[in-house]
């Protein structure tokens, strides 16, 4: 026999989705900074856009005790509930690293190792890790499996084109360290492919192109100010159509 569910119980049901929803969404802000990073030397942004109440996407930026800047962005696999309570999972592994003071791309291999001991079928996590040094302009990046970062400076903007396998899919990953040196006024972009795969009405992606070249006519303003042109370019160009991935990106710049 087909039970009928009451109305009150269909209510009761649905307000308890809520509220577990709303505690989600509060665990994810704790994931995210609750502000802009200003130094007397950089300053570092932040936006982010899940396509669902939560997303599996996260980020940080913060000062470590030998006086360097680190900063990590991360795109873990699958949407909605499923992949937020994943994130947690990661920051928490990821906490426990980055503030050992080691290289990138031993941070890196570090969280793919503790995450393969999770064992997670089909779970995995994207992530760009960066230190910088304020005292010599020296960047260090790791990348697993994220798009660029990108460099954007008086003469354009490039992407940094750093591979890497995504954490968590094979035991004993290793990953290369790119050191560069920015100069005054020079800034970089990390952010989740979210942005560049976007689609419009017609299937067209957003792309690298288009956003290397909005980088490229917009490294004059602040962080905020270039990441608010960049989510909102996005949103024109998807012309209303539903996405199907977050978007978070973070903005370093460096003012020597």
């Amino acid at each position: 026999m087909i039970r009928t569910v009451p109305l009150l119980e269909l209510h009761g049901i649905e307000k308890l989705r809520e509220e577990e929803l709303e505690e989600a969404r509060s665990i994810q802000a704790v994931m995210l900074p609750a502000e802009s990073l200003r130094t007397k030397l950089v300053t570092i942004s932040h936006e982010f856009q899940p396509v669902s109440a939560v997303g599996g996407d996260f980020l940080d930026y913060f000062e470590l005790l030998d006086g360097t800047i680190g900063l990590y962005l991360c795109d873990v696999s699958g949407k909605g509930l499923s992949a937020a309570l994943y994130a947690a999972l990661a920051v928490g592994t990821l906490r426990g690293v980055h503030k050992t003071g080691a290289s990138p791309s031993d941070t890196l291999a570090t969280f793919n190792r503790r995450l393969m001991i999770r064992g997670m079928p089909r779970r995995h996590a994207a992530i760009q890790y960066a230190v910088f040094d304020p005292r010599s302009g020296e960047l260090r990046i790791a990348s697993a499996g994220m798009p660029g970062p990108f460099h954007l400076c008086a003469d354009g903007c490039r992407s940094l084109g750093l591979a890497g396998i995504p954490s968590g899919l094979f035991e004993g990953t290793s990953y290369e360290t790119l050191t560069m040196r920015l100069s005054p006024g020079d800034s970089v972009l990390f952010c989740t492919d979210g942005i560049t795969d976007a689609f419009d009405r017609d299937g067209e992606q957003f792309g690298l192109e288009r956003l290397q070249d909005l980088c490229r006519h917009q490294h004059h303003l602040s962080p905020a100010e270039i990441l608010g042109r960049i989510f909102s370019a996005v949103q024109d160009f998807s012309q209303g159509r539903e996405q199907h991935d977050d978007m978070a990106a973070a903005l370093f710049h460096y003012s020597g």
